[in-house]
């Protein structure tokens, strides 16, 4: 992950570097996740408990959100 200004990125490592498509733009929860996982096998439940220590929401809505996350990082091709 990268900060630019305010943004976090992430791009995937490797060839994949090469497609600039490949990379995803991180909101301040999703950076903040990524850096409690970051090189750690997780799941969305793990990212959910995460978000409600942190934030103090529902779990629902966190789970909601961590799903996104998951979503998204999959088809930038961050992770599997």
């Amino acid at each position: 992950m990268r900060s630019v200004g305010r943004d976090h990125i992430v791009i995937p490592e490797g060839k994949q570097l090469i497609n600039f498509n490949k990379m995803a733009a991180l909101n301040s929860s999703a950076a903040y996740l990524w850096e409690k996982v970051v090189d750690k096998d997780f799941t969305v439940e793990d990212l959910t408990a995460l978000l409600v220590e942190k934030y103090e929401i529902d779990e629902q809505r966190a789970k909601e959100d961590a799903e996104k996350l998951v979503a998204s990082l999959q088809e930038a091709g961050i992770i599997e």
